[in-house]
């Protein structure tokens, strides 16, 4: 990547949660369509919400889908990470020049990509040492217009082949909806400190068992902080926020350290005498 002299066409594997029919995956194979070679690995039907998760109980499988261009489709009866796994493993000797997952159908920013199977994917293929990018689109309707996406993506689909990315790192693209002449440009943010507070609606089925929906609602804490993804969308900006696998809290180290968990036994000995 970046080198001049490379006259081979890029091969790009795309995923996402929302299922290999869903119109989102097709506007990011649109997207990438210009930058190199397609390979198209997503799930059978909607996997939102599935986080990482993996299948391990049923077998997995990779079916290929027929289509009228020059793009490889195939469909897993598994989750995001799966099929990037099951790419990885089963379509490559090589690995890819970049993963991309999406367009997703709602809001990634924030918490919500610890929730997220669109993320997930993303997160997986930098498991890799591959540049991944996760596009979502701020609409949640059945039938979003991505041609704002599509527009903006591609420079920042160009940007990350050119420079690549740190190892095990990926990026987190949150797009507005707004018209594609009324984004006001691309903000490299923190993810905002929100949370989603659940609240599930009790229900009752013809037979008269009780069930229970999940509802609730998005709630920022720190809605006057401007560097951050949320702030970013809500003003008109497409917002990346570069992610990372390492999930430590280094400003708490050092106070674990002063704990002395190496004396508790001593501690609890004395205490017994």
């Amino acid at each position: 990547m970046g080198n001049s002299t490379d006259t081979r066409k890029p091969v790009i594997l795309v995923t996402n949660d929302d299922g290999f029919r869903a119109k989102g995956i097709e506007a990011l194979i649109e997207m990438a369509k210009p930058f190199g070679r397609i390979i198209a690995v997503a799930p059978d039907e909607g996997n939102s919400g599935m986080s990482h998760a993996i299948t391990i109980k049923t077998p997995l499988r990779l079916k290929k889908r027929s289509r009228t261009d020059d793009v490889e489709l195939y469909s897993v009866n598994g989750t995001p990470v799966d099929c990037v796994k099951l790419a990885m493993n089963q379509l490559f000797t090589n690995p890819p020049d970049l993963i991309l997952s999406g367009i997703n159908h709602g809001s990634n920013s924030s918490v919500s990509i610890i929730y997220s199977g669109t993320m997930a994917a993303t997160i997986e293929g930098s498991l890799y040492n591959v540049p991944s990018i996760g596009f979502s689109l701020l609409d949640y309707g059945s039938n979003p217009d991505f041609s704002a996406a599509v527009h903006h993506g591609r420079p920042i689909i160009e940007a990350v082949l050119e420079n690549g990315l740190s190892n095990r790192s990926c990026l987190n693209v949150n797009i507005p909806v707004l018209p594609m002449d009324k984004i006001k440009g691309i903000k490299i943010c923190r993810q905002n400190n929100g949370i989603w507070r659940e609240e599930f609606e009790k229900r009752t089925d013809p037979r008269g068992q009780d069930y229970f929906w999940l509802t609730g609602f998005f709630h920022n804490n720190e809605p006057d902080a401007t560097d951050t993804d949320e702030w970013a969308l809500a003003n008109g900006y497409i917002s990346i926020v570069p992610i990372t696998t390492d999930f430590t809290n280094y400003k708490e180290i050092d106070r674990l350290n002063q704990w002395n968990f190496n004396n508790q036994d001593q501690k609890y000995a004395a205490k017994n005498r």
